[in-house]
């Protein structure tokens, strides 16, 4: 954490801890900011109060937040969210004379049916507004600890980042601070079954920064219905003017994580989830291939070496702890300790897997996600593998505590979920009412995200 917060390192007791005393890293700067209120329940000096502490939050947490929003608070009815948009946005530029406003907050019903995504759709693709939305329930019983993680989300949003890992400053993570590393993660979401046409959405993200590995930009785009290859890794075409021209997804990070850190990656680790073991090889094959041509499409000589592992969580392993009674071998729930890791017995007679249970439960008995490594040229060693996954689990920005799966993996499968709410409303409605399954190549890209937006829209 920030050198000024009372605790400036912390070790964190059954993968979870707090904000307390503590501030973020690398706080953001919010100059320009203003509410829309879509709530009827809440008043306007309701809504004001909320902003008031919740300004008053991120500045506690170590961010630069202006006091005053740029207009005044401005009500408006949910069914009219586009005009709504438009209205303050327009508003907040004659205000600041042709600058942008940085960042949104929005008050929303609880029960919000499809206002949220279409809130989302609008900023993230046409406006280029970053957002956070808040609920009606939340406005009227005002929790520090909510207030608290609403910043955490806020911060990463506005280009902050809220905690690093010591072993990254000290150069101590095993092959990752010797030389430039890019951690990709990756997922494919399908259409709920009985949707025919709809197409599938592939996310990819990748760190932006090195030796700490937290900060991520990401990237999404639609593909045939049920695909589980990612199609848009790599591509190439045959333009009039310019010959050959090389594009997609990966060489677009690449190309992003040498502007951000000043050289280009030498080592790719590249986390894939939502794979089943039937499609483990074909999966491989096709998204090792695309990552070699995006790699030799920036310079024919460059091929850093791959280390790619499929992260899974739908599997029916649970780990209980040996002895159930013994309190310092389970946490809170009764559940094994964040952190155990089992690689033996269980596991696959000759291949590279292991279960990793890096969260503490909250209720129920934990999930281990199960990580296959497929293919491996930086050799890494099982220790070596797992405590980096293990450690990276502890760098999630949206809570202080360590999650079930690694965060790229994580942070891909909620922008590829978040992609959904791109997709026009009314095309989605057509393909339903055909009940006619796409045709390979007849899928309609995802509007363009803003150039502000790439770096944030996971972080919901």
């Amino acid at each position: 954490y920030h050198d000024t917060g009372r605790e400036k390192e912390y070790l964190p007791q059954v993968g979870q801890w707090n904000m307390m005393n503590k501030k973020v890293i690398n706080g953001s700067t919010v100059r320009y900011w203003a509410c829309i209120n879509f709530s009827r329940s809440v008043q306007e000096s309701t809504a004001r109060g909320f902003c008031q502490q919740l300004v008053q939050m991120c500045q506690i947490s170590g961010m630069e937040f202006s006091q005053d929003p740029v207009i005044p608070i401005y009500s408006a009815r949910p069914d009219q969210v586009k005009k709504a948009l438009n209205y303050v946005h327009s508003a907040a530029m004659d205000k600041l004379c042709g600058k942008e406003l940085e960042l949104l907050i929005a008050i929303l019903p609880d029960n919000n049916g499809s206002l949220y995504g279409d809130l989302k759709r609008i900023c993230e693709t046409d406006l280029g507004l970053i957002s956070q939305c808040c609920l009606t329930k939340h406005v009227f019983k005002i929790n520090r600890q909510y207030l608290a993680n609403v910043a955490l989300k806020i911060n990463v949003k506005m280009g902050g980042r809220n905690t690093v890992l010591l072993d990254a400053l000290s150069w101590r993570i095993p092959l990752v601070s010797d030389i430039p590393t890019i951690i990709f993660g990756a997922d494919v979401t399908h259409p709920e079954s009985g949707e025919d046409s709809c197409p599938s959405i592939a996310a990819v993200v990748a760190s932006q920064d090195w030796p700490e590995v937290t900060k991520y930009a990401g990237l999404v785009c639609a593909q045939p219905h049920r695909e589980e290859l990612i199609q848009d890794l790599f591509r190439s075409w045959k333009d009039p003017q310019r010959g050959v021209t090389y594009g997609g997804m990966i060489r677009e990070l690449l190309l992003s994580f040498k502007k951000a850190t000043g050289q280009k990656p030498l080592r790719i680790i590249f986390y894939r989830d939502g794979v089943s073991e039937g499609q483990f090889y074909q999966v491989l094959l096709y998204e090792l291939d695309a990552i070699r041509k995006a790699c030799a499409s920036l310079e024919p000589s460059y091929q850093p070496p791959v280390t790619f592992v499929v992260v899974q969580k739908r599997h029916h392993t649970r780990l209980f702890a040996n002895n159930h009674d013994d309190r310092n071998s389970t946490d809170k729930s009764g559940n094994i300790l964040p952190g155990t890791v089992v690689d033996s017995k269980i596991c696959h007679p000759s291949e590279f897997d292991f279960y990793l249970c890096s969260h503490a439960g909250i209720q129920g008995t934990s999930r281990p996600a199960h990580y296959h490594v497929l293919w491996d040229e930086n050799n890494f060693t099982a220790d070596e593998i797992q405590s980096l996954t293990n450690n990276l689990c502890y760098t999630y920005a949206r809570c202080t505590r360590s999650v079930s799966v690694v965060p790229p993996a994580y942070y891909a499968h909620l922008a590829a979920y978040r992609a959904r709410f791109y997709m026009e409303p009314d095309v989605v409605e057509i393909s339903k009412l055909r009940g006619t399954r796409s045709k390979e190549g007849s899928v309609r890209a995802l509007p363009a995200l803003k150039e502000k937006v790439k770096n944030v829209m996971f972080y919901c």
